[in-house]
């Protein structure tokens, strides 16, 4: 018997890696459903986007660890949840060789902008060091 989500995709009944991806999927939905409308509301409603300049990223935005690693945890979020996605898609409709280059390219590709995403967050010069 399989059990269906809202969403119309059954919950694997195996266990292991895929019922993990599939719960990951869930809760990095939820995450990035908090974390973009705090984006939203911060950067939208309690600052205002008419007097937001590369400047004011860098001097009050990314000057302070704290929204550093906000970004940076929303940036990730959106990496993984974007790559399963596609994982999931190029599962159901790959087959044999094809899938296997595929999926490997994904995670790899993954893995760069990973490296890449965090590279540039947490490298960015502090105001007054440049």
């Amino acid at each position: 018997m399989t059990l269906w989500t809202r969403s119309g995709r059954p919950r694997p009944q195996s266990g292991g890696f895929e019922l993990a991806v599939w719960y990951l999927m869930r809760l990095s939905g939820l995450a990035l459903f908090v974390l973009a409308l705090a984006h939203f509301a911060i950067l939208h409603f309690i600052f205002d986007p008419a007097e937001q300049t590369s400047e004011f990223i860098i001097n009050e935005r990314w000057s302070s660890l704290f929204w550093r690693a906000f970004d940076w945890l929303l940036l990730q979020m959106v990496l993984f949840h974007s790559f399963m996605g596609v994982r999931t898609v190029v599962l159901d409709y790959a087959k044999g060789g094809l899938r296997t280059v595929l999926v490997t390219g994904l995670y790899l590709l993954a893995a760069v902008l990973f490296v890449l995403g965090t590279i540039v967050v947490m490298t960015l010069p502090l105001p007054g060091t440049r």
